[in-house]
Order: C-alpha cells, then sequence, then structure tokens
C-alpha cells in the first residue's frame, strides 16, 4: 500500500511504499523520469507540487545522486528585487533544496532527518542563469548527529555569488 500525502492545497498524491524514505522514493522517481524527454522538468514540478514553497522558485534539476545534487534557476523578474538581480530569499531557497537532496538521497530507511539551521553568504549580485551544487558524503548514523550540508551557487561566468550551510540533525528512526 502507497501512503498517501497532501500537496497542502487540498490534492492528495500516493508515492513509494511505507518502509522507503523521503530520499528513497525521490531517487525512485528522478531514475524513472530522468532519463526521458521532459523528464527532468517534470521531476522539477513534482517536487514543486510536494514542496509548494520550493516550486515559488520554478528551479530545475538538472542532476541528482546520493549526496550530490545539481540544480539550475533561471534568472527571471519572478525571482528578482528592486536592484534588478535574483532576491536574498531566491537563492535561499535554491541553495535549501540544493543541500536537502544532496543530504536526502543519500540517506537511508533507518535514519530520519530535519534542517536545524541555515547561513548563507553573499558573494556578489545574483544574475543570469545560476546553477546550485552539493556535494556530501553522507555518514552512518548510529547515534542523533548533526551534519552541516554546504551548497555553492554559481553564475554563468562561474563565479561564487552565495554559499549556503545547512545544518542538519540525523537521528536513527526509533531514538528520541
Amino acid at each position: 500500500m502507497r501512503p498517501v500525502g497532501s500537496t497542502g492545497s487540498g490534492e492528495e498524491y500516493r508515492v513509494g511504499r511505507a518502509h522507503e524514505s523521503p530520499g528513497e522514493r525521490l531517487a525512485g522517481t528522478w531514475k524513472r523520469l530522468s532519463p526521458w524527454p521532459g523528464g527532468k522538468w517534470i521531476f522539477s514540478r513534482v517536487v514543486g507540487g510536494i514542496v509548494p514553497y520550493t516550486g515559488t522558485i520554478g528551479a530545475r534539476f538538472e542532476e541528482l545522486r546520493p549526496g550530490y545534487a545539481r540544480i539550475v534557476l533561471r534568472d527571471r523578474r519572478k525571482v528578482r528585487n528592486h536592484l534588478n538581480c535574483v532576491h536574498a530569499v531566491a537563492l535561499v531557497n535554491l541553495g535549501e533544496v540544493t543541500s536537502g537532496m544532496a543530504m536526502m538521497m543519500g540517506l537511508d530507511s533507518s535514519v530520519r532527518g530535519i534542517v536545524t539551521g541555515l547561513s548563507i553568504e553573499y558573494q556578489k549580485k545574483a544574475r543570469g542563469r545560476l546553477v546550485a551544487e552539493s556535494r556530501i558524503e553522507v555518514p552512518r548514523i548510529v547515534e542523533p548527529t548533526e551534519q552541516p550540508v554546504v551548497a555553492e551557487i554559481r553564475d554563468a561566468s562561474g563565479d561564487v555569488v552565495s554559499r549556503l550551510t545547512a545544518h542538519w540533525l540525523l537521528t536513527p528512526r526509533g531514538a528520541a
């Protein structure tokens, strides 16, 4: 039987098997959709439907695997601020989802994780196509563990425009 969730808009969706972690369900969906024409776009919309706030920036998932995520954000009016560059909060949103996907794709069903804090450094104005990347060696979890995960966001020239650190609390399922 598949568990039922909600997109927050009153719609229900069914995902994965009960013993799978959210990361395992996302990884399975990614593996099914990403090879197909338009599959990465569809996956990006699915994530945006499950996590509506993340969906507001319209980012596109380009590559996912355990411990790694690369996500692209197009520069357009919807994500800009009054200074004619990508808004700081859009960058936080992009960095958080990138770091989160890298972490979640590497967690197995015996571990649960939650972000307990975010910090971000802004290096320069963000303009043009932005690419966020995050790499993490997912640790083996036997007791509650705090794990920082960094996502770097680069512009088309390869310059880092911001660097976000998400602080995760990882616990074995069943631990207090």
